[in-house]
């Protein structure tokens, strides 16, 4: 299974590395592939090391601005030319989709692939990973957000939230039909 995982490029504490590097290994173990934003620096790299170390293949799709930070030796490598082109390409290359912990950019990913999804634009699985929290008031604004008539589609068939990569990982094999 190819899984786009988005994610932060910043260096962070352990409270979020030890998290993605055991994902990392879950994903590589699996025989996956990583499809990812192809930086080679912060939780990026991290991610992407542990897949790799642990077996997986690395796919990654970078950003014309961003293409000095991409990471060498990943099994594929694009680079796009701007962030709308580099995000339909993760989205192309992958068969499911999970957000972890991230900035702006991980939020502005994440809504557009739920965006998308709503809009029945496409079918694959979305995890957000809620690592020591991060999405609680995310998953609060949705449930409001579906409560309050806001969704279309009931909210569990848009996103599943997700406490630990074992949990994302078990979602994703059991709606792929994998494992």
């Amino acid at each position: 299974m190819n899984i786009c995982v988005f994610l932060s490029a910043a260096d962070l504490d352990e409270r979020y590395t030890r998290p993605a590097r055991e994902f990392a290994e879950l994903i590589g173990r699996g025989g996956h592939t990583l499809v990812w934003g192809g930086s080679d620096v912060g939780l990026m790299k991290v991610l992407a090391d542990g897949v790799a170390d642990s077996g997986g293949r690395l796919v990654g799709v970078s950003v014309d601005f961003l293409a000095a930070a991409a990471r060498e030796g990943a099994d594929e490598m694009v680079v796009a030319g701007d962030l709308a082109e580099r995000k339909a390409l993760l989205l192309a290359k992958s068969d499911a989709v999970v957000v972890m912990v991230g900035g702006t950019g991980t939020l502005d990913e994440a809504t557009e692939i739920l965006e998308l999804k709503k809009h029945g634009k496409h079918t694959k699985p979305v995890v957000l990973l809620n690592t020591a929290g991060f999405y609680d008031g995310l998953r609060q604004q949705f449930q409001r957000m579906e409560d309050e008539g806001f969704l279309p589609i009931p909210l569990t068939d848009l996103v599943f939230f997700a406490e630990d990569g074992v949990g994302a990982l078990a979602f994703l094999e059991e709606s792929m039909g994998v494992g």
